[in-house]
């Protein structure tokens, strides 16, 4: 057997056990726009439970006008990156309101949240300063430190006397800069992270705290601006990242707000901002009229509020085990990776699209349904969603 062979008889037979375990992640196709209904390609019209469409902005009428006129206005796309002839005078507007929203000097975009972390430490960090981590941190921020040459510790997740550990050892070892860095907001869990805390323990460390607010950003918080707003503590973070694709209009794009200073040495070194194409126009211009709606007023957060208090006592009362909290990620805790996907089956048969998760996604032993609230669903929507749990869960003994 020749070695080009031997490798996709290796691929397969790798492929043949993710199968047998349980863990084949297989993708729904939808042939409509992203909403709080959406159509599938089975012709099923469901209630849409696992979007992070939060504030219902993916496809509303003000956000699809803003990109049909930029569109028209600006092209589709710039064909180059940014230092080159890719920056148009709308995105550095956006980068102005961004920073004035999560209460920064300044901003800089990149085409992901992914690429933001994927850029950030790399460029800023070196052999003699550390990175403390937090242990269930998105997948972009583990990938982005392992670019650095930076010393790496890990605490454990939300565990404020492991995090002071790790601070002692940083210092023990020497660290010239320190940096704490965690998610604002956990995507599987939807554990807000106690940033007044950490940013006391930064201060006393001399550390600076940087923070990935994809899950937060335009709806945590009394006015929206994301964990830092919710914990007391805005215009105290050091380094910001954040994205376009969640709640600023679920498109795509990224971005990292910081010091004027940093965010100027981003823009001379950080390597997916020089080497990949600007984000598209009509993004930009929809992502500026998003930041238009959120500046007006608090409606629609305030309505996801009340969206995920309904659900989160809903699902409590019927019986189900849920992580505790107040995100809109509602976390339904199955356990069993096979279990999970039979729950996700059962309730798309009953009109509700939700998705299960397992391994690698979440640690073993730890499946889950992971439910997601936006604004634009009714009470009548969510209602019949409960019922639908409901009768899911009995129907395979989750419940009783």
């Amino acid at each position: 057997m020749s070695t080009s062979s031997e490798f996709y008889a290796s691929i397969a037979t790798e492929l043949a056990a993710i199968e047998q375990a349980g863990l084949f992640k297989r993708e729904r196709i939808i042939t409509s726009p992203q909403g709080g209904m959406i159509d599938t390609a089975d012709g099923r019209h469901v209630i849409n439970l696992c979007a992070n469409n939060y504030l219902g902005l993916s496809s509303h009428p003000r956000v699809i006008e803003a990109a049909h006129r930029v569109l028209d206005e600006r092209g589709f796309g710039l064909s180059s990156v940014r230092f080159i002839c890719g920056t148009q005078d709308q995105h550095k507007e956006l980068e102005r309101r961004l920073s004035g929203f999560v209460g920064t000097e300044d901003t800089i975009l990149y085409g992901s949240a992914f690429d933001a972390n994927g850029g950030l430490f790399e460029t800023l960090f070196g052999a003699d300063d550390a990175i403390i981590s937090d242990e269930l941190n998105h997948a972009s921020i583990i990938d982005g430190i392992r670019l650095a040459k930076a010393k790496r510790f890990r605490y454990k997740h939300n565990d404020l006397a492991d995090l002071r550990a790790r601070l002692e050892e940083a210092d023990a070892a020497g660290a010239r800069f320190k940096l704490v860095f965690t998610d604002g907001v956990f995507s599987m869990d939807g554990t807000i992270a106690r940033l007044d805390q950490i940013r006391a323990l930064c201060d006393e460390f001399g550390a600076l705290l940087g923070v990935d607010d994809s899950h937060a950003t335009g709806f945590l918080g009394p006015r929206g601006r994301g964990t830092h707003e919710y914990r007391g503590v805005f215009g105290k973070i050091d380094i910001i990242t954040g994205t376009l694709g969640k709640a600023l209009g679920g498109a795509s794009g990224g971005f990292t707000s910081a010091s004027a200073d940093v965010v100027a040495l981003l823009r001379q070194r950080s390597r997916p901002y020089l080497f990949s194409n600007t984000i598209a126009p009509p993004i930009v211009g929809a992502t500026i009229a998003v930041l238009d709606l959120l500046e007006s007023g608090t409606e629609l957060r305030d309505r996801l509020e009340g969206n995920t208090k309904l659900f989160r006592e809903g699902l409590t009362t019927l019986g189900f085990d849920i992580k505790p909290g107040e995100h809109p990620i509602i976390p339904v805790m199955v356990y069993d990776a096979e279990k999970a996907q039979a729950l996700a089956q059962n309730l798309l048969e009953r009109g509700i699209y939700v998705v299960g998760f397992f391994y690698p996604v979440v640690p073993k032993g730890q499946a889950r349904i992971r439910v997601q609230i936006s604004a634009l669903h009714s009470e009548d929507e969510l209602q019949r969603a409960l019922k639908a749990f409901e009768a899911a869960g009995r129907a395979l003994e989750i419940i009783r």
